[in-house]
């Protein structure tokens, strides 16, 4: 909608991508990654539909590195992290992941943030 944030995630890491609008807006090119973690549509340079998720099993040694690469050097140096998805911060079963630290997650400053 007009005038709301615009979120994506990579590597279950929320950004806000909203300065970002002519990449990811409405109509925009890579508007196909908002609204969910497209971890391996990133990894993949990918827009398919059944590349718009979290998955990254079976991805190359190449694809892999290329997703690091954008994620430090794209997302986690141009946009501000708002948040996490579940995966990263809740075990399978839906309970807290008591390992999940958000000082020790990318981009993260307590200082900063609280």
């Amino acid at each position: 909608q007009e005038g709301q944030p615009i979120y994506l995630a990579v590597k279950g890491v929320v950004f806000d991508v909203t300065s970002g609008k002519e990449f990811y807006g409405k109509g925009a090119p890579y508007n196909a990654l908002v609204g969910k973690d497209s971890t391996r549509g990133v990894a993949k340079m990918s827009l398919d539909p059944a590349d718009l998720t979290h998955d990254t099993t079976g991805l190359t040694e190449e694809e892999l590195k290329s997703l690091d690469d954008i994620f430090n050097n794209v997302y986690k140096a141009k946009y501000p992290i708002v948040g996490y998805t579940s995966r990263r911060i809740l075990n399978e079963d839906g309970s807290p992941n008591l390992d999940f630290k958000p000082e020790d997650q990318p981009h993260f400053s307590i200082k900063d943030e609280f």
